[in-house]
């Protein structure tokens, strides 16, 4: 049962300039997000809203007057060139299920659509509710959507992404998308560590990206910061030590590199592009100095294949 806990505010801005290596603007029309996934660095947001990280999930703060802000600072933002992305969310998702009542999302892209905003206009969802603004994506003049799927198995997804829509509709999903002539692409993030020691249920879900039409991805290790391996822990309390010791071993520089390695030969197999050319890595929010984490990201290049 959803016990997410809703409240609406005012804030003071809604497009922010953003540190992320292929966005130059973010918009999260909500602080929060109800889908709590139990990995979710965003779990971090809870300080400026006075929640615990515990609470991720159990809240969302609704910034009303988001499309009222959106209408008012878009100018400035179409000042700055067509060569601008925007993302819709760095840390929300802006499709959540408050997107239903509020329409926060919609309203600040209908903004965008009868500015004829220039620039690029970025998606990433885990969210069944993006195929509702299909109208939208085809009326802009560049859009990329993209779909966050880290398995193809319900029961994995359903178990580390509380309350999200299911591995297997959002695979779905992605398809309508490609079939409605979009450009779109898969965000593998994070990279499920157990896949180091099952590297057959890595291959599926390139391979099930791949099907749905989607060519280009992005993959992201799984970000170990004390706060999330802390809630991780809790969700995993009932396993066995040794599938505890998965999670608490990903940051190791050995498990990692072993990843990174899967990734570039499951890429060139199944045809799939890898956006940024490089598998992303996070740095510790420790050493962050409390910024946020989504901005400052370090690299881990997936080697190039020998062709024999």
């Amino acid at each position: 049962m959803n016990m997410t806990r809703f409240k609406e505010i005012q804030s003071k801005g809604i497009i922010t300039k953003s540190k992320l290596p292929d966005a130059n603007y973010v918009i999260n029309p909500y602080t929060g997000c109800e889908f709590g996934c139990a990995y979710c660095y965003a779990s971090f947001m809870g300080r400026f809203v006075d929640e615990p990280i515990a609470e991720w999930g159990n809240y969302v703060f609704v910034k009303a007057n988001a499309v009222e802000l959106a209408r008012a600072e878009i100018d400035h933002l179409i000042a700055q060139g067509p060569e601008m992305t925007v993302l819709f969310s760095s840390v929300t998702d802006p499709y959540q299920g408050a997107e239903s009542k509020y329409r926060l999302t919609r309203g600040i892209l209908e903004i965008f659509v009868e500015k004829k905003y220039p620039g690029t206009v970025g998606i990433l969802t885990k969210s069944a509710l993006v195929t509702r603004d299909i109208d939208l994506f085809k009326a802009l003049p560049k859009v990329d959507v993209g779909m966050t799927i880290t398995t193809t198995d319900d029961a994995v997804s359903r178990f580390l992404e509380v309350r999200a829509t299911s591995a297997t509709r959002r695979l779905r999903t992605l398809k309508e998308l490609n079939e409605a002539g979009l450009p779109t692409y898969a965000f593998v993030g994070p990279l499920l560590p157990h896949f180091v020691y099952r590297e057959a249920l890595l291959n599926d879900l390139f391979a099930a990206i791949a099907d749905t039409g989607t060519r280009e991805i992005y993959v992201e290790h799984m970000n170990i910061a004390r706060y999330i391996l802390e809630r991780l822990l809790q969700e995993l309390q009932r396993e066995p030590d040794e599938v505890k010791q998965v999670y608490i071993n990903a940051e190791q520089k050995k498990h990692k590199e072993k990843l990174t390695s899967m990734v570039g030969e499951l890429l060139e197999k199944h045809g799939l592009r890898l956006r940024l050319g490089q598998t992303i890595e996070h740095k510790k929010v420790g050493e962050l100095k409390g910024r946020n984490p989504q901005t400052a990201p370090t690299k881990s290049k997936t080697p190039k294949l020998s062709v024999e």
